[in-house]
């Protein structure tokens, strides 16, 4: 149990948090949550030890604490060395036994003898040999593939020293997980896939994050920095919004008539102070109204609203590849997708799925020109403005300009008044917009980013992970633009609510191609679901048969094919109906739970909703095992069906 008393917190002179009290229980899984610069990392940074408290205290047992790292990975060491370090006392054992060995190997002491046996013992009970496999298995989850496990820490880029970071504190034994905005670098697949690690995951965490459907998929509480304080909230996002809402409403309410009865007061002290018949009865009010404690309504998050104008004109042909192989010039070329056909008209709003590493980021390099295809055609509209956005984009920004300047540099004509009043739209006020941008957050450079895109009014946008960084408010904003934008729209990104009210159909790359992916998310995730299954079992890699032997056995007539049918038939309809009563047993247990869930009084104790939490996450699981035998079954009677 972590229990915070009177805590204080504050950054650059600036008050964070102030007379916070509170408990986080054991397993409980913490979604922490408020805008960029409300003191997140600041909590995590004194949970986790790195510095002290301006006042209060932070009173918890002695945890093993495993946290991301401020700095990326670096080294020549390898990816799943890297990762493998992360244990340190299986790392020490490691080190220890290969040094003994050596010795032994030229001087026989039977005291190093009995040292090896103890650290084999050691290492045992750490479960060290399994460690290699435990890593490859989260370098794999976090979009690695088996080739980069031996290479150099080195030849990442930024981005995937961010997973690789990742990975190492997945691997670290802890009691304590504390992750800040983990999902920022992470494909959707990969996002799922940490969804059910943390699920399982035996201890307790908490996790910075604006990621509305991440929160929702793990989260037990949510702790909202609000005015100074933490307010606590049972569930994930979608709970705490409504938990929200009805406490503003209620608060509302309660300031309404405070503000009633403090204006009562006042009015009678501003009337009859002066009389000496009733000046004691006024001086009671006067110490009345200094007694009441004033109630302050939580603060509305809206963030400043961002706009893509309508562009001034709208070919109906925007753009196509047709027969285009993407990739990388070399010798040979190096292909990442085949044969790539993408045709993009007037209005169509698109988002691309794929595993990580299948090639998103090169195709759409590929459709904005910034690679040219290896074969095939790639066609724009005359004169076609595109809106691209990608990390690269951000990084490329000036640090010592402000915002007002890298707009200047794209319009050299327009009043400054214009182009102030345009950052505004984007967040950067006053002062801020004439900031040099290396002082600004990655959400900040993210937002100016996008801005500048905005300002060229493009016919096409293409956008490649945008909401990177961004805070929830600044997503809001972001989702809300794209959906009046009236050009075309390409979109990749691992932000669920974004895609689901943006794109109107989905492309996949997979195995290297590019096809259209006739589904909703939840399809999605099932179909990686099915992947896995298949690259778990090798379903997928039958081997050929061999067709001189299969050409030469007699084919079965109609009738023995019926009663082999049969034959085969029966044992599934008695597998389908054991799963099928499997399946309403799961479904009635995790319906009580829910039911226990959205009691009130149940909620108030700690220990026994982690319990309820942690319950109803394991049925989830076995029923989603179900259902995959469910639909196995299924389909294998569907294809003895005449």
């Amino acid at each position: 149990m972590i229990r915070l008393t009177g805590l204080e917190l504050s950054r650059g002179g600036r008050i964070l948090l102030s007379g916070v009290d509170g408990i986080i229980e054991r397993g409980e899984r913490i979604g922490l949550l408020g805008r960029n610069g409300c003191g997140k990392t600041t909590l995590l940074s004194a949970i986790a030890g790195d510095l002290s408290p301006d006042r209060g205290e932070i009173d918890q047992p002695r945890l093993r604490i495993a946290r991301l790292s401020q700095h990326p990975p670096a080294g020549s060491h390898s990816l799943i060395e890297h990762v493998l370090r992360a244990d340190s006392r299986r790392d020490a054992i490691v080190r220890e036994l290969a040094a003994l060995e050596l010795t032994c190997a030229t001087d026989e002491s039977p005291v190093e003898g009995g040292r090896i046996a103890q650290l084999h013992g050691e290492f045992d009970e750490l479960d060290g040999w399994s460690a290699p496999a435990r890593a490859a298995k989260l370098l794999d989850g976090l979009g690695f593939s088996v080739e980069d496990h031996d290479k150099p820490v080195d030849s990442l880029s930024g981005g995937w020293k961010m997973r690789l970071d990742l990975a190492r504190v997945l691997m670290t034994p802890a009691d304590l997980l504390l992750l800040d905005e983990p999902t920022n670098h992470l494909d959707l697949d990969a996002v799922f896939w940490l969804e059910r690690w943390l699920v399982r995951f035996d201890g307790t965490v908490l996790v910075v994050s604006h990621d509305r459907d991440f929160v929702d998929a793990f989260a037990t509480a949510v702790l909202h920095f609000e005015q100074q304080t933490l307010q606590r909230y049972a569930g994930g996002w979608s709970a705490f919004e409504r938990q929200q809402s009805e406490r503003q409403r209620l608060q509302r309410k309660l300031a309404d008539s405070q503000a009633q009865r403090i204006a009562k007061l006042e009015q009678f002290v501003a009337r009859f102070r002066a009389q000496a018949t009733k000046a004691k009865q006024a001086q009671s009010r006067v110490k009345a109204l200094e007694r009441i404690e004033r109630i302050v309504l939580v603060e509305d998050e809206s963030a400043a609203s961002m706009r893509f104008d309508s562009p001034d004109q709208m070919p109906e042909q925007i753009a196509s590849l047709v027969d285009v192989d993407c990739g990388y010039p070399a010798d040979p070329p190096i292909t990442i997708v085949r044969h790539a056909q993408l045709d993009l008209r007037r209005g169509d709003r698109v988002g691309v799925l794929g595993r990580n590493g299948a090639g998103k980021s090169t195709l759409v390099r590929t459709l904005v020109a910034e690679l040219d295809p290896l074969t095939g055609d790639r066609t724009h509209a005359r004169a076609l403005r595109i809106g691209y956005f990608a990390q690269r984009q951000v990084e490329s920004l000036d640090p010592q300009s402000s915002a007002l300047e890298h707009l200047k540099r794209i319009e050299t004509k327009e009043r400054e008044q214009v182009l102030r009043e345009f950052l505004a739209g984007f967040g950067f006020r006053g002062e801020q917009a004439m900031t040099p941008v290396a002082p600004f957050s990655g959400g900040e450079k993210a937002r100016l980013a996008l801005a500048l895109i905005a300002w060229t009014r493009p016919q096409l946008l293409v956008l490649d992970e945008p909401t990177n960084h961004l805070d929830a408010s600044a997503r809001d904003a972001l989702t809300a633009a794209l959906a009046d934008y009236e050009g075309a729209l390409l979109l990749v990104s691992h932000d669920r609510g974004l895609l689901r009210a943006t794109v109107d159909r989905f492309v996949i790359v997979a195995s290297g191609q590019l096809s259209p992916f006739d589904g909703d998310l939840e399809d999605y995730r099932e179909w990686l679901a099915d992947q896995a299954r298949n690259s778990d079992s090798n379903s997928g890699l039958n081997p050929p048969k061999d067709r001189a032997n299969q050409s030469s056995l007699p084919l079965p007539s109609p009738h023995q094919q019926r009663q082999q049918n049969d034959r085969l038939r029966k044992p599934l309809l008695s597998k389908l109906q054991r799963v099928e009563r499997e399946m309403t047993q799961l479904q009635q247990a995790i319906e009580q739970l829910d039911v226990q869930l959205s009691d009130p009084a149940f909620l108030k104790i700690g220990p026994q909703v982690v319990a309820a939490h942690r319950a109803r996450s394991e049925l989830v699981d076995q029923l989603e095992k179900i259902e995959g035998d469910w639909l196995s079954v299924t389909s294998d009677l569907e294809a003895l069906s005449p």
